[in-house]
């Protein structure tokens, strides 16, 4: 990733306009940002200068989330797709039908990530999608064929992460629980159950899975017994987004709020406020907390001074000031799933 500027205390940052609804995840990939939305478009951005650099045409319906890997751009949509498109040419190269409904999440395990699985060259790497029909489905992304449909959920599939090395997918539904699926197979692993609500979102970290639900708790998971070791509280709302960086995790609520965690110990260590509605994702980068919301804003806060964070500057402001980006719709940067 590129480097991007520190803010610094009431400075304000370039306003990007360009979208003409709200925006849905937003992803950071060196110097640019793309984002998804509800105008049914994708955008790329200048993360320095705020200018939009190109613009995704072809969904029908919602922008639901987007993935930057391999020199595509993987998205996700309410109008039942997913699809696969160059990052340089912004053309569709692949598209994704079998949902019986909205595709919400997605997530990418490249060829060289399936060194087990047969003529992975060739089938392009593994797209892993989820859906509000309760399916999750694997694609081959060469040729747009489906490889397994992953069923067991008696909800809609809201989130899902990959831990490529053993093949497995973990999905967070609707109906309460994690599932652990192998996706070359298309087997049930496991069932995580403990949460009172939908299961909104997942992150994956050291064999550790973090869970964020409409609960208002995010649970730490181990990965391969299904074991919950740890819960987050102090949420006044759903937990919408997670992300795990340097030790700290930093948590998106439907109150608005962003909030930083010690992960190991789960005390809470910082709240973010400033956005007027859910916050729809998150991302880090270096000193840098980013916060996309449905207010259409994305929001940058300086989290020097958490622990196990870099050294502050000698000039680092004490407090954490945030930088508005994009004040409307506009926007850029952050994270990806599976539908």
């Amino acid at each position: 990733m590129g480097t991007v500027p520190l803010p610094t205390a009431d400075e304000e940052m370039e306003v990007c306009r360009g979208h003409e609804s709200y925006v849905t995840f937003c992803q950071l990939e060196d110097e640019a940002a793309f984002t998804c939305s509800a105008d049914h478009t994708i955008r790329k951005w200048d993360v320095r200068t705020g200018q939009c650099l190109q613009v995704f045409r072809g969904h029908t319906s919602i922008v639901n989330r987007i993935l930057v890997a391999n020199n595509q751009l993987f998205s996700s949509s309410y109008d039942r797709t997913a699809r696969a498109w160059s990052v340089d040419g912004g053309q569709v190269s692949q598209e994704f039908r079998g949902h019986r409904n909205c595709v919400l999440t997605l997530a990418y395990s490249a060829p060289w990530d399936l060194p087990g699985a047969p003529c992975a060259e060739e089938v392009g790497g593994l797209l892993v999608t989820g859906s509000t029909d309760g399916t999750a489905k694997v694609w081959q992304v060469a040729s747009g064929c489906c490889h397994q449909t992953l069923r067991g959920h008696t909800g809609a599939v809201l989130c899902l992460v990959l831990d490529t090395p053993s093949h497995t997918a973990f999905t967070g539904s609707t109906d309460t629980t994690i599932r652990a699926w192998d996706i070359l197979s298309g087997e049930q692993l496991r069932v995580f159950r403990e949460h009172q609500g939908s299961v909104i979102c997942l992150e994956l970290v050291n064999q550790h899975v973090y869970s964020g639900s409409a609960d208002r708790t995010v649970k730490c998971w181990l990965a391969d017994t299904g074991e919950c070791v740890r819960t987050f509280a102090a949420h006044r709302h759903s937990v919408s987004a997670l992300k795990y960086h340097a030790g700290t995790l930093f948590t998106g609520s439907g109150d608005a709020r962003a909030r930083a965690f010690d992960a190991q110990s789960g005390a809470l260590q910082r709240v973010f406020r400033g956005h007027a509605f859910v916050i729809n994702c998150i991302q880090v980068h270096e000193q840098v907390l980013y916060t996309a919301s449905h207010d259409g804003a994305l929001r940058l806060w300086d989290v020097r001074g958490l622990p196990c964070a870099p050294p502050p500057r000698p000039t680092a402001p004490a407090r954490s000031r945030s930088r508005l980006f994009s004040n409307k719709v506009g926007c850029a940067a952050a994270p990806l799933q599976p539908a």
